[in-house]
């Protein structure tokens, strides 16, 4: 047999090591252009503009 833990991890013990895994919400600026919200430091993936520059091409579907 192989080691085996000697006494049976609580519930409250195994959540608090867990308790930095959780994923944080992204943060989410609003658009100068069109208004959307984005993640900040992204180009806006609605109207294609960055730092108030349109840096891609966008398809209006």
């Amino acid at each position: 047999m192989g080691p085996l833990p000697k006494r049976k991890i609580s519930k409250t013990r195994r959540n608090k090591r867990r308790s930095h895994d959780a994923l944080s919400p992204q943060h989410l600026v609003v658009c100068e252009s069109c208004g959307e919200y984005h993640i900040a430091h992204r180009v806006c993936p609605k109207c294609g503009t960055y730092k108030g520059e349109t840096v891609i091409e966008v398809d209006e579907d």
